[in-house]
Formats: structure tokens, C-alpha cells, sequence
């Protein structure tokens, strides 16, 4: 993307061996397992910096969205299984070199490049931890030498392009560019169970322009149809975590048709999305059409912060409160609230007070990485700025409840009350876990269909017991226009419902997983 930002997820730690199974359709499936994870097990992971900063192509052409035949059938195709570690992160094994050496990697919608750990890697502990490639060992080696680097909001990884033959399931794909990782500083990897991540997005992403994987699947007739498909397996206690199926798609796990929309931007897999519902009322910001990706590689349900606050109003969950948003509703909310009543044009009230430097040309999610952060900066322009974001998430609130007829009182109250639900600094958020009979479903709008979530599909369950944990599948993610806003549909939500992404129509389906 043309604007940089740093994308944020809850990634739990991934344990348990791949499983491989073939059966008698030809198909080789790597199988996902699931495993338990305790309290100290959390970890936050963020996404490549470099894949989403990075200038991505033209839009693709908005055909429209027809039923598709998928299906394995007789169709020669690879499938991957996965591991499932706590419905929060999926992984399967492949191979690299003559004869393989083996890794589990991430299959990863939301980056392009392949990297493993190298066994030039001697300074790094996560290195020391995971299996790491070595080039002496293998007889199609070829050498490269470029320096690469890929940073992410908690850790990174650098080294150096090499050239081998990766093997994918039954599938070997030859003369394939990837990264040997000589670095991978701080504990982000260095907790985690996979040894590196296979990004499966577009080439416009992808750090030194390497060919992606999936594209040399293709490119060398590897697979007949030019698409891949995940089932997420979302049953904690089920033997399979899940599959990626590389060339078609498994009838076995989805239910009904799968409803199509056009990749919009090459990079991510990216199209639009409609309305988002809480119950089944809007939330104001998305109604006019948000941008949203697919993404395997993320575990949870990224969005705006001015949404992902109603979302925590409504369902109960505890963040950081913020001093600025509570001081703008105390000190100017009645009088916004007249503004907008008067019909004033809602992207000027803030620049009215001086709150924003511009009219309406910073959006209402611009720079929202954290009000709390925001906070505690003591230079004029940070306290500025969250002044300035917290007056526009409070005139989208007080929209809304403007659409509702609801009295002055009740508007500046409830605005009052969000404050309390905004996001801590890295964006999760905690929920009751014996609330979520109570709690609203979340409906997202979707090529003119709604996919709901229900509680217990958007909320993830950590430990057993009195010491039991809930954390909500929504976390804070802001991205500022003409890119965003942004919805990113995770795990969370690739695990409701079975995902296919059609790279010969540059399409990406959903259908009921099962």
C-alpha cells in the first residue's frame, strides 16, 4: 500500500508435529492439529510492515461474481493439511532441497514471500530453536545472495534470497526464490512453533519482487485450475486443524454456494465490503462501503477503531480508557452534538475547534494506533492529534444514535461510555466468558449477503476452568484514506466460513464451513 502502517494480530503459540494423509482421490493432505493454550502463552504478533507499506498494483476488473466449479472431482490436486493451534493460528509442513529438509510455515493470504531460518543463522536464539535450512546439503541449491529484510511491529527477520526446489504436499516446485532468515531478533519468533511463513498474496507485495510460491504452482502446470481454498477446522478437540487444498476445492467442508466478490487491489486479497451490523444495527462508519482482505495469517478480526469500540460497548469488553476521548465529550460533546443536529457538515466540526488541521481530509480512522500512546506523547502535535482523532470517533458515535432519536442525554452518555471501551495499546480486549449467551452477533456485509458471527465464533477461549480467559476475536486496526478503512477477516472469520481464492478470475469466495 501506498500508505504505511503496522498491522496488528493476536497470535497464539503453535505446537504438535504436521500430519500427513493421503486418501484415494490423489490428493495429499497435510493436516492442522489443535492444541490447548494457557494463560502465559499469548503472544502478539503483527504483520509485515514492508508487504502492506509497499506501492501494490492497479485494481482488477470488477466481473461479476458467478457460480464456480471447484470441485476435486477427478481434478488432480494438492492438499495441504494443518495444524490448529487454539483456533488461533494454522500451519503445515513443506520441504526445501535435494534430498527435502523439512518446516512448518504459516500459509499466509496477507504476504507474498517464502522465508525459513538459515543455518548461517548464528546470533539469533529463535534460530537456534527451529529448524533451519542448510544450502550444503542440497543438490539443486542455486545461489542468490540478496540481502532482504522484512520488519513487523514486534520483531523482524532479515538475511538473504537463495534458489531450491520446495515441496508443497505432492507437489515440488522448482527453481523457487526465498529468504534465508540470519536474523529474527527479540522473542516474537522465538516463542512460536512454526519455523517461517509461506505468503500466498500477490507479487506486488512481495519484498525484492520474488515470485511467490503459488505463482510458480501455476506458472509450472503444477495445479489445472489456478485457485486454492482453506477449511479452518474451528472444533478445539477435533483431530484435523484443518487443509488447504492448492487447484480446486474440497466439497467436503463447505455447505450451499459460495458467494463471490472481485479482488479490488492486487496485494492482499483485497475487496469491498458493505455494512457492518451489531444485532442488527449498523455501525455508521462502514455503511457507505469499507475495503477489507482475507487473510490465513492473521488470527483475529482487525477493523477501525471507532468500530471495534462499539463492538466492545456492545459485547461488554474492558480496554484502556481514554483521557482525551472523555475530555472532548465532557468539555465540547453538548456542543458538537448541537452542531450536528444543526446539520453541519460532520468532516469540519473537528477542524471547528482546531482539534484537526485540515477539513475532512483526515479521516476518522487516521493515525488511531493507540489514543492511550497518543497520550502519554507530551509534545503540542501528539496531544494534538489525539485530540483530534477522538473528536471524530465521537461525531461518527453521535451520528448514529442521531439515527436512532435518541435525546441529548442519552447521546452524551452513551458517547461517554465508549470512551471506557476503547482498545489498550496493542488493540485486543478481554470479555466475560459467562456472558456470551448475552452477547450480540456481529454481521458483516459481503457481495450483498450478510456473514454473521456468533459469539461464540468471534470469541476465543484461553485455559480451562476457574482460570479460564475470553479475549475478543476484534482488535484495533486504523488505516487512514483513500486505503482504508480497512477490515482485515482473519482466522476468526475464515474459520466460520470456508474461504476460496480464485487467482484465474481474480475472485475470493465464502461459503458455510463444514
Amino acid at each position: 500500500m501506498g500508505t504505511q502502517f503496522t498491522v496488528i494480530w493476536i497470535a497464539l503459540l503453535l505446537s504438535f508435529p504436521v500430519v500427513l494423509s493421503a486418501r484415494d482421490d490423489g490428493l495429499l493432505r497435510i493436516g492442522l492439529k489443535k492444541k490447548k493454550l494457557d494463560q502465559l502463552g499469548r503472544r502478539v504478533v503483527p504483520g509485515p510492515v514492508n508487504s502492506i507499506s509497499k506501492e501494490q498494483g492497479v485494481g482488477a476488473s470488477k466481473h461479476a461474481a458467478t457460480k464456480k466449479d471447484y470441485n476435486l472431482g477427478e481434478t488432480e490436486a494438492d492438499i495441504v493439511a494443518l495444524k490448529n493451534y487454539l483456533d488461533a493460528q494454522y500451519y503445515g509442513e513443506i520441504a526445501i532441497g535435494t534430498p527435502p529438509q523439512t518446516f512448518t510455515v504459516i500459509f499466509d493470504t496477507g504476504s507474498s514471500n517464502l522465508w525459513v531460518p538459515s543455518s548461517k543463522c548464528y546470533f539469533s536464539l529463535a534460530c537456534l530453536f527451529h529448524s533451519k535450512y542448510k544450502s550444503s546439503g542440497s543438490s539443486t541449491y542455486v545461489k542468490n545472495g540478496t540481502s532482504a529484510a522484512i520488519h513487523y511491529g514486534t520483531g523482524s527477520i532479515s538475511g538473504f534470497f537463495s534458489q531450491d526446489s520446495v515441496e508443497v504436499g505432492d507437489l515440488v516446485v522448482k527453481n523457487q526464490d526465498f529468504i534465508e532468515a540470519t536474523k529474527e531478533p527479540g522473542i516474537t519468533f522465538l516463542v512460536s512453533k512454526f519455523d517461517g511463513i509461506l505468503g500466498l498474496g500477490f507479487q506486488e507485495i512481495s519484498v525484492g519482487n520474488a515470485v511467490p510460491v503459488w505463482y510458480n504452482m501455476v506458472n509450472q502446470g503444477l495445479v489445472k485450475k489456478q485457485v486454492f481454498s482453506f477449511w479452518l477446522n474451528r472444533n478445539v478437540e477435533g483431530e484435523e486443524g484443518g487443509e488447504i487444498v492448492f487447484g480446486g476445492v474440497d466439497p467436503n467442508h463447505y455447505k450451499g454456494e459460495h458467494t463471490y466478490v472481485p479482488v479490488t487491489q492486487k496485494g492482499y486479497w483485497q475487496f469491498d465490503m458493505g455494512d457492518l451490523l451489531i444485532g442488527t444495527e449498523t455501525t455508521g462508519l462502514c455503511a457507505g462501503g469499507c475495503k477489507a482482505i482475507a487473510d490465513s495469517g492473521t488470527s483475529l478480526l482487525a477493523g477501525p477503531t471507532t468500530v471495534i469500540t462499539q463492538i466492545n460497548n456492545a459485547i461488554g469488553a474492558s480496554g484502556i480508557v481514554s483521557e482525551e476521548c472523555k475530555m472532548v465529550v465532557a468539555q465540547y460533546g453538548k456542543i458538537i452534538l448541537e452542531m450536528l443536529v444543526a446539520q453541519a457538515q460532520p468532516q469540519k466540526v473537528c477542524s471547528h475547534f482546531g482539534f484537526c488541521t485540515f477539513d475532512g481530509t483526515q479521516g476518522v480512522s487516521m493515525n488511531i494506533e493507540s489514543v492511550v500512546e497518543e497520550s502519554s506523547d507530551k509534545s503540542s502535535d501528539g496531544l494534538h492529534d489525539a485530540m483530534c482523532i477522538a473528536c471524530e470517533m465521537m461525531v461518527v458515535w453521535m451520528q448514529n444514535r442521531l439515527r436512532r432519536n435518541d435525546t441529548e442525554d442519552q447521546i452524551l452518555d452513551y458517547v461517554d461510555a465508549l470512551c471506557d471501551r476503547l482498545p489498550s495499546p496493542n488493540g485486543e480486549s478481554v470479555v466475560e466468558c459467562s456472558s456470551l449467551s448475552s452477547m450480540p452477533s456481529v454481521s458483516f456485509e459481503i457481495g450483498g449477503k450478510l456473514f454473521e458471527l456468533s459469539p461464540e465464533q468471534y470469541v476465543l477461549k484461553v485455559g480451562e476452568g476457574v482460570s479460564a480467559q475470553c479475549i475478543s476475536g476484534f482488535i484495533a486496526l486504523d488505516v487512514p484514506p483513500p486505503r482504508g478503512p480497512l477490515w482485515i477477516l482473519g482466522d476468526v472469520f475464515m474459520g466460520r466460513y470456508h474461504t476460496v481464492f480464485d487467482y484465474g478470475n481474480l475472485t475470493v469466495g465464502f461459503a458455510d464451513a463444514a
